[in-house]
């Protein structure tokens, strides 16, 4: 039999542990929801040390995502693709910025080459992150994948401003937990 369809979820924390009636101002904000988002993706066994959240221009939560790979065996169900996903469902459009409103990724660590490439077409207008890719490569036994040796500038020339290093002790904290526990998720 051919499988016709992929169904991937959020764990069902999620809706609890995320107040989508906040206002996220400041970029501390929004990547301290990403990396929070992380480490109880972690702590509850829900999958890898990787937490993303879509913003609208108004500081307000569009989607979020959680890495899933493991529960799912989909090696696409990173962090940030889950929250592209689902922010395009909800905005029922594949690229979130096509209506001239401005997004933000904020992610608890720099995209791998594959979500690089997603943000390139995902329609976001800036690109918060917290740990770097070394840290993830550093703490876990994740391979983050070939990035252009200057990434953030094709980004940028892309229109997408990025900015690193936003809690980066916190998120590095979440990775060093993640790579000492031997977990496989």
């Amino acid at each position: 039999m051919l499988y016709a369809q992929v169904h991937l979820t959020l764990p069902a924390w999620v809706h609890e542990a995320v107040n989508t009636s906040v206002d996220y101002a400041g970029d501390d904000a929004k990547v301290g929801l990403a990396v929070e988002l992380s480490g109880l993706n972690v702590d509850l066994g829900t999958g890898g040390p990787f937490g993303a959240v879509v913003f609208d221009g108004n500081d307000r939560i569009v989607a979020v995502g959680v890495n899933r790979v493991v529960p799912h065996n989909c090696s696409a169900a990173h962090a940030e693709m889950m929250a592209y996903m689902t922010a395009q469902q909800r905005l029922q459009r594949f690229r979130l910025n096509e209506d001239g409103n401005r997004f933000i990724l904020a992610t608890s660590s720099q995209p791998c080459c594959q979500c690089f490439g997603a943000t390139v077409w995902a329609g976001i207008d800036e690109l918060l992150i917290g740990a770097r890719a070394e840290d993830v490569e550093e703490l876990t036994p994740f391979d983050e994948g070939p990035l252009p040796e200057d990434w953030v500038g094709e980004l940028e020339r892309r229109g997408i401003a990025v900015r690193r290093d936003i809690h980066r002790d916190r998120a590095r904290e979440v990775l060093r937990r993640y790579g000492e526990s031997g977990a496989a998720y």
